[in-house]
Order: C-alpha cells, then sequence, then structure tokens
C-alpha cells in the first residue's frame, strides 16, 4: 500500500502557477459563429498563457497576431510612429485574454518555422530597432501609447528556441543566425527594454531544453543587465526527465550568479517520441486519460522543486492540446480537469508538502478557506497494476465537524464528487481505490 501523509502545518510558502498555458481562449467579442471555451479559461483559473505560436490560429488573427514582424511589417518604418504598427488583431487576442481573466506571458518574436523557405526568424538587420520596435509594443499594452491600453503585462520574453538547431544547419526553425549572434541580439535587446522598463520582467530565450554547451556561451556572454527569467523546454513520457532537467537548469543559473533569475519551464508535455508511430502515440496520449495524468504528475511534483512556473504547451486549438476538443473547443478533454483540479490548491493560501512513499503516486496539498490534497497515479507502463493508496491527514483545522469531499478524475468520472465523509477530530486517514491514470482532489471543508 501507498501512503501519503499531510500534516497541514507544515507549509512551504506559496503554491506556484503550475497550470499555466501556452496560448488562450477561444472567443470573439463579435457573434460571429461563436464557439468558445473561455467559461472553462476561468473556471480552471488559468494563471498565465504565454502567446508563442499564437499566429498559427486563425481566430486569433492568424498571420497578423503577435509576432514583431506582423505587428511592424515595414522594417525600415520609423519604429517611434504609431502609423507603422499593425495592433488591431493582437489588440483582440489581448483582450480575450484579459475578458477571461488570464494573465499573457507576451513572447517577442516569431513562432516556429517548419517549412523550407524562412520569414521570420531570420536575425533582424538591425538589433537595436527591433529593440526599439518591441519597446513600443510594450508601451501600447502597458502605457496607451498608439491608443493602446493599461493592462500592466509583466512577463515579456525575447525569442524562442534560438538553441532548436546547430549553426551548421540548413533547417533552422527558430533562429536562422548564429549562436554568437544570438547572443549579442539578447543582450542589446535586454539591456534596451530593461532600460525602459526597470519594473517589468524581461527574459528568454526559451530554450530547447538544457543544452549546456549553448548555455554555457549564453550566461557567459551576459552583461551588467541580466535577464528577470530564464526560460526553456522539455518534453518527455516520464517525470523524472523533467524533475533532473529542472533541478540541472536552477544549478546552471546560481552558478553563473543569476540566483535571482526565475526558471520557467514554459513549453513541456507528453512526449514519447517525435517521429513515426511514438509521435503518433504521444498525440493520442495527450488528448487521453493518460496524458490528463501525465499533467497531473508533473504539476504536482514541480510544485516543491526549484522552478518558478510551468506552462503547458498548448492550450491553442491544434494536435498538442489535451485540454479541449479541438474540432469543438468548448468541449473539454481529460487533460482540462487537472488544471481544474489544481487550481483548487492554487486558491489556497499556502502549500503544504506532504510525505509520500510509495512509487508513481504523486501529491501536493495546500491551506486556506478549504484544506485540500490532489494526488494522481502516472506510470508510463500502460499494464501497471491498480494501487490502494492511504492518506492521513494532521493538524487538520477542525470546528468539530468537517466534511471530506472525494473528486474523481478517470474514465469515466470528470473531476465529479463521487464520495463523501465526515469526521470529528483533527487527525484521520483516508483509503482509495486509484486505477492506473486516476486523479483525486480530496477537501476537507469545515460545516
Amino acid at each position: 500500500m501507498n501512503t501519503v501523509t499531510v500534516d497541514f502545518k507544515n507549509t512551504v510558502g506559496a503554491v506556484k502557477p503550475m497550470h499555466a498555458v501556452n496560448n488562450g481562449p477561444v472567443y470573439k467579442f463579435a457573434s460571429d459563429q461563436r464557439i468558445t471555451n473561455i467559461d472553462h479559461f476561468r473556471a480552471a483559473g488559468i494563471p498565465y498563457a504565454r502567446t508563442h505560436d499564437a499566429s498559427f490560429f486563425a481566430t486569433y488573427g492568424g498571420e497578423h497576431t503577435v509576432d514583431v514582424n506582423m505587428i511592424f511589417t515595414d522594417p525600415d518604418a520609423d519604429p517611434t510612429d504609431p502609423a507603422s504598427y499593425d495592433f488591431v488583431l493582437t489588440d483582440e487576442y489581448m483582450r480575450v485574454m484579459e475578458f477571461a481573466g488570464v494573465k499573457p506571458f507576451y513572447r517577442l518574436g516569431s513562432k516556429i518555422e517548419h517549412w523550407k523557405k524562412k520569414y521570420n526568424t531570420l536575425p533582424p538587420k538591425d538589433f537595436h530597432k527591433w529593440a526599439v520596435v518591441c519597446e513600443h509594443i510594450i508601451r501600447h499594452y502597458n502605457e496607451g501609447w498608439a491608443d493602446g491600453f493599461y493592462m500592466n503585462i509583466e512577463y515579456w520574453e525575447i525569442w524562442n528556441e534560438p538553441d532548436l538547431d546547430p549553426d551548421d544547419s540548413d533547417h533552422k526553425r527558430c533562429w536562422g543566425g548564429t549562436a554568437k549572434e544570438f547572443y549579442e541580439f539578447f543582450n542589446i535587446a535586454l539591456t534596451h527594454l530593461k532600460t525602459c522598463f526597470p519594473n517589468l520582467k524581461i527574459g528568454g530565450p526559451a530554450c530547447a531544453g538544457v543544452k549546456e554547451p549553448w548555455l554555457e556561451g549564453f550566461f557567459a556572454s551576459l552583461g551588467d543587465v541580466k535577464p528577470d527569467f530564464f526560460s526553456w523546454h522539455t518534453y518527455a513520457h516520464d517525470t523524472e526527465k523533467i524533475l533532473t532537467r529542472l533541478r540541472r537548469a536552477r544549478q546552471l543559473l546560481d552558478e553563473h550568479g543569476l540566483q535571482k533569475t526565475e526558471s520557467i519551464l514554459n513549453e513541456w508535455n507528453y512526449v514519447k517520441g517525435w517521429l513515426g508511430d511514438e509521435w503518433l502515440y504521444s498525440l493520442k496520449t495527450e488528448k487521453a486519460l493518460k496524458g490528463a495524468a501525465f499533467t497531473s504528475a508533473v504539476m504536482l511534483s514541480c510544485q516543491y522543486e526549484p522552478l518558478d512556473m510551468l506552462m503547458y504547451y498548448d492550450a491553442r486549438p491544434c494536435g498538442m492540446n489535451g485540454l479541449f476538443d479541438t474540432d469543438y473547443v468548448c468541449d473539454r478533454l481529460k487533460g482540462y480537469y487537472p488544471f481544474l483540479m489544481f487550481n483548487s490548491l492554487y486558491q489556497q493560501k499556502e502549500a503544504v508538502k506532504p510525505e509520500i512513499e510509495g512509487e508513481d503516486i504523486y501529491a501536493a496539498a495546500a491551506v486556506g478557506d478549504e484544506q485540500n490534497v490532489m494526488l494522481s497515479y502516472f506510470n508510463d507502463d500502460d499494464n501497471a497494476p491498480e494501487k490502494e493508496v492511504k492518506i492521513t491527514f494532521k493538524n487538520v483545522e477542525n470546528g468539530g465537524r468537517v466534511r471530506l469531499e472525494y473528486y474523481l478524475l478517470d474514465e469515466d468520472h470528470d473531476a465529479e464528487l463521487v464520495r463523501e465523509e465526515i469526521f470529528t477530530s483533527g487527525e484521520f486517514s483516508a483509503y482509495v481505490k486509484m486505477p492506473l491514470f486516476s486523479t483525486y482532489l480530496l477537501k476537507i471543508i469545515n460545516e
């Protein structure tokens, strides 16, 4: 039997935003064939949505959305002239996020380009001018410039996956130059933007993993101005790979004097392999209960690791969206419910660290208006047996009578209330049978 012990006095700081995503809700302010998932975004309390790859999706605005070269379309134009910018559809997308209560995490740069000819991932002709363009994009959304807004967008990320392909590649999907050129570009942009906006979080560069030779050059190239956050990506089919990489990312930051720089894993999902049958299996898994259990396991384990934020890829209607049906985007898939369930922890005041004995059971807890525990059973072996788990609660705030509610995510239930018990003590135990890939949210409520 696996055991989970939750002592509600064992608080360890705030619950972190482990249920952030890439890209926001689908919604149209005009009632034009409106199919939307915005209420589901609100219910799950999605805290942040990164804007990378938004321009792949037509309803967000397609090619006219988010990417710097699609807002500032003429590289020879005057970056201080509002007439040089086309903000219309990006404004709409940012307003949709605001309407949903989601904070944008704005990626400055371009979507990935998988096609043969590259258009927007080539190095800018003038690095400093590009930084000035980004300055005015920020002023538009945060300071009202060019008939803009006062959205107080905090996170601004410079580029995406510049390390994805080596310098000698003839198919550079995200950065068309060399590593050395990128280091120069990043430092010019970072220095300019931090000078203009010292109170915002400026960082990046959304690395494709933790590739140490490339990162050694990157960290060594940084000047006096340091990034507020280091963003990076990883895809895996076991949680240990993710935990190993996030610990190494934090270690590298600390070794290079970047102790105050946040570590943000802002692309992740279940991937068995990128080619052939393994890729097809990965896509099917992401949209099924197994993918949901992996999502739960990663969120729960990363809460207690040296990581500041998780951002799932991707909530945009696409092949890797495990939250929503990609044809009828208001329909929730199994992968939506871990976000909804984790939000019940995020809404509490403080995180509580459980003690876990046994393999493949992941858990996190929080205390506030409620005393909540979330646990999930994930093993990549599709034939792993059912587990019985004992959960012991200690130092429960109990005014004489509490109700323990069991919400279950499995093949037959979508985070539904399946059981209730009453306890009159400040210490008690509960027992659950967990089929493979199931997730529970246990809520202790004073009556």
